[in-house]
């Protein structure tokens, strides 16, 4: 799992969030979504519903790790690109 999330970062169009991830996959946009430990049920319930359009990796790592190895102020629940 640490090396899908190190391949994610080095992506270009790395997409931070829920709601900007579910679009993505609506539109058929992404390949892979990444989803922490602890992201809401609810969010995991949408995202899984475009299980065929995305691979959906479920990482061990919960919302405030994957923000520090972002890099970024905030808690992250869902990445995609």
């Amino acid at each position: 799992m640490a090396d899908e999330l190190t391949k994610a970062l080095n992506e270009k169009n790395l997409v931070i969030g829920a709601d900007k991830a579910i679009k993505n996959l609506k539109k058929g946009k992404s390949k892979k979504v990444l989803i922490s430990n602890n992201c809401p049920e609810k969010i995991k319930q949408e995202i899984i519903k475009y299980k065929d359009k995305a691979e959906i990796i479920q990482l061990e790592i919960n919302s405030e790790e994957l923000n520090v190895r972002c890099k970024k102020p905030f808690n992250i629940a869902v990445l995609s690109y």
